[in-house]
């Protein structure tokens, strides 16, 4: 039921931004790169000569939000306009349309003051499109761009899109782009008794797929409900390989500024689940950690409200920690940055929080810590798992 358009062999290819290198990272300076160690890559959303004849004559709906443009900047839905294209209705995911919200914030129903088209927020409540949603809809596009962790959400709303697709008889084109972590596949796998809406997969925290990729293996596993299939179509990226530097031309979300954020993302939100701030409020969001109960450093932060945290942990309060902004590149989930917080946490009873298993997907890594495992004990207990998923996942891979 899955159906791949192949390559084509007309590349219509862009730079990436990404950031400047030296003897350390500056993640919060961007250039054009004209090194050749970067790739010239064409997304999905710029494959259009592959999709565009899918879309003729039909009413479409689109799934998507500020990550949705093409090469040159303009937003796939304009594009579509543009080509003649019905859009009938968007559909947002957390952090809305516009991608302004703060995680975790009620998004409502609205329209695009740009096109006048309806926006339906698949956050909340609404997470599954209903049918009266799609009443009238030929086919149904998703374009996001993922960081390739289990617990960010666009591939949860991935799963009931494609969910709600199959039980309507509706199409689904997924628009493929990069992981800006695709190299990377390490972590627990998720139990299946902590499924929830940041991790609804039996996959470790860092999957190292695409968002094609990741489609693919929802249906091929059948882990839509009933084991359902939906009718999926995946327009890929050219000329990309998931060893490639990547770096996002916009933020695919409130809290990932820059590369660097993105890259210690799956490390760092693990203290999501613990009384340890991660850098909301602050201008160095997922690159920094402390808390007003971790033994003073030479660093240290205050958050304040800001855009993307509006009432941020510890609001106007010290927090001492460490800053991870030129640390270098991680090639791996990091787990001594949350090690080192708890051992140095003075009462350590109010470490960890009910939401730290969902984010792990288990509850042998909080035991594991406090029992004083080491990291590379707790590596080690995960191998087996994740030799059994790299296996499952090459069946999907679209790229080397």
């Amino acid at each position: 039921m899955i159906k791949f358009i192949a390559k084509s062999a007309f590349v219509t290819a862009f730079l990436f931004y990404t950031p400047s290198y030296s003897a350390v990272i500056q993640p919060n300076k961007t250039i054009i790169s004209v090194d050749s160690n970067y790739a010239v890559i064409k997304t999905g959303a710029d494959n259009y000569e592959k999709y565009l004849p899918l879309l003729k004559d039909k009413k479409v709906g689109i799934v998507t939000n500020q990550t949705g443009i093409l090469s040159d900047k303009t937003h796939v839905v304009d594009f579509l306009l543009e080509k003649k294209i019905t859009v009938q209705t968007i559909f947002a995911p957390e952090h809305g349309f516009r991608g302004t919200a703060d995680a975790g914030e009620h998004i409502v129903d609205g329209k695009d003051p740009k096109t006048g088209l309806p926006i339906i927020s698949l956050y909340g409540e609404n997470k599954k499109p209903k049918p009266e949603q799609l009443s009238g809809i030929d086919v149904m596009i998703f374009d996001l761009q993922d960081v390739g962790a289990r617990f960010y959400t666009y591939i949860s709303s991935l799963h009931y899109v494609m969910e709600a697709c199959a039980e309507n008889n509706i199409p689904l084109i997924v628009f493929d782009r990069p992981n800006p972590n695709g190299s990377i596949v390490d972590g627990p796998l998720l139990e299946k008794e902590f499924t929830s809406f940041v991790g609804m997969h039996p996959i470790p925290l860092l999957h190292g797929m695409t968002i094609g990729e990741y489609a693919q293996m929802v249906n091929g596993e059948k882990w839509l409900k009933d084991g359902d299939q939906c009718k999926l179509t995946v327009i890929p990226c050219v000329d990309y390989s998931r060893t490639m530097p990547y770096s996002l031309l916009v933020k695919p979300s409130p809290n990932l500024p820059n590369d660097q954020s993105i890259n210690l993302y799956a490390s760092l939100c693990l203290f999501e689940g613990t009384n340890v701030s991660m850098g909301r409020g602050t201008e160095k969001q997922f690159q920094i950690y402390g808390s007003p109960y971790l033994t003073k450093t030479n660093f240290s932060f205050t958050p304040k409200p800001n855009f993307g945290a509006k009432d941020p942990l510890y609001n106007g309060k010290e927090c001492f920690g460490e800053d991870l902004t030129a640390y270098p590149k991680l090639k791996q989930l990091e787990l001594k940055w949350l090690i080192k917080a708890y051992q140095n946490t003075s009462d350590k009873t109010k470490f960890f929080n009910a939401f730290f298993t969902k984010l792990a997907g288990t509850k042998k890594l909080q035991q594991q810590i406090e029992s004083g495992v080491s990291e590379a004990q707790i590596r080690q207990s995960w191998k087996k798992d994740l030799e059994s998923f790299k296996k499952m996942r090459t069946k999907y891979l679209i790229y080397k």
